[in-house]
């Protein structure tokens, strides 16, 4: 996908597989995390950690993210250095494994183990997101378990695993490539073309494990209290909701502006600044594509704070949106609005979403039409949301509470 850009001087360069943690089978989890770093050890044509000392000599910035559904590699660079990052993508998407090694699979293995010990095991709250899609999402789904995986799969892993795994998903009909800024389209596809154009196509991606199909209700309100170290009371209120992929999604997605966007939003209007029962909140909707997505409001109280006192604080604002009014919701469409505007500005986001369209979507031209899409929410879409989603038949409320 291309979006020449003249104003500016660089290039935007993107690639998405459509691997991320929904693909592990149970007791290989952690797989798609573990490439994201591994990608970064050399290929055939690259020596380890070559990657990012020739992007940054070329003046160019770079990173990788992997999430439950994709994996992205990007690259910004100046116009004229474009093809360093189509042959550093190409190279380690054609030609990774001759440079694998047990040495490279035991360091990065040790990376992301420190990582997962500093970022979930040793923070405060660092395992709300385990305990929580374990709540929401049933065992057999692909998202019951974190992107970061276990450690005990991640120790099990053997390199040919690691093999199988590249093989499977980091081929050419499994990922998008997208580019934005200042490039000739006839001469990025040809440059396109040399440099990917003799990486064969990979085999038909499996289906994904487990069960997928997930009903938009769990049915209940299930509950997780923790007593840990953790400095002040915290409780987390879940929902499931329309996959990203649905069309009722955009209503989702600005009911959560509207909860959690700015200082003028319900949550901390009325938690933070009315009544004062929360030092902080938050709310934020996940943009899942497998079966349910989900919807979470949080609230950190203040010292001795009540846990009935925080979790009956947050249920009454999502049961609230069942009264919203349309000054409301047009304040959260802009702040909605606004924030996919801003990022469409930056070729680096453009050429992202281009991908994301692509691969979710098969359609990069929806990014066009995306704020039509947005603007077209109405205050009956939220009162909707709230009445069928956000009940007491489909939450999951997480309570952390501090102890020895």
């Amino acid at each position: 996908m291309l979006s020449p850009d003249p104003s500016t001087a660089v290039v935007g360069v993107n690639l998405w597989y459509g691997v991320g943690s929904r693909n592990e089978r149970p007791g290989r989890t952690g797989f798609a995390h573990l490439f994201e770093h591994m990608m970064f050890q050399g290929s055939a044509h690259v020596p380890k950690n070559r990657h990012f000392e020739l992007v940054e000599r070329a003046g160019g910035s770079l990173n990788a993210t992997t999430w439950f559904d994709r994996t992205n590699y990007f690259e910004t660079l100046p116009s004229h250095e474009m093809e360093l990052a189509l042959y550093l993508e190409s190279d380690r998407m054609g030609w990774m494994l001759p440079a694998l090694t047990q040495e490279t699979l035991d360091n990065q293995r040790d990376v992301v183990k420190n990582e997962k010990r500093q970022r979930y095991d040793n923070q405060p709250y660092g395992d709300w997101n385990e305990r929580l899609l374990a709540m929401v999402y049933p065992p057999r789904h692909p998202y019951h378990h974190t992107v970061i995986g276990s450690m005990a799969d991640l120790d099990a892993a053997t390199l040919e695993d690691v093999v199988g795994f590249f093989g499977t998903y980091y081929v050419p009909n499994n990922a998008v490539l997208s580019l934005a800024g200042d490039l000739v389209p006839e001469r990025t596809l040809e440059a396109v073309e040399r440099w990917f154009g003799a990486i064969p196509k990979g085999a038909p991606i499996p289906p994904l494990p487990g069960n997928a199909e997930v009903p938009l209700l769990m049915g209940e309100t299930v509950r997780d209290r923790v007593q840990a170290d953790v400095p002040l009371p915290r409780v987390i209120v879940a929902c499931r909701v329309p996959a990203f992929v649905d069309v009722e999604f955009h209503a989702v997605e600005v009911a959560g502006a509207l909860l959690g966007s700015g200082r003028a939003s319900r949550l901390y209007r009325t938690l933070v600044r009315d009544r004062r029962v929360a030092k902080d909140v938050m709310a934020y909707v996940f943009p899942l594509i497998t079966g349910a997505s989900m919807l979470l409001v949080w609230a950190t109280g203040y010292p001795g704070a009540d846990l009935a006192t925080l979790e009956g604080a947050l249920v009454d604002q999502l049961e609230g949106l069942a009264s919203v009014s349309e000054e409301e919701v047009k304040r959260a469409v802009a702040l909605t609005d606004t924030r996919f505007v801003r990022m469409l500005e930056e070729v680096s986001e453009r050429a992202d979403l281009f991908s994301m369209f692509t691969l979710f979507f098969d359609d990069p031209d929806r990014l066009n039409h995306e704020m039509d899409r947005i603007r077209s929410v109405t205050p009956a879409d939220i009162r909707g949301v709230a009445e069928r989603w956000l009940g007491p038949d489909n939450r999951a409320v997480l309570a952390y509470e501090p102890g020895p």
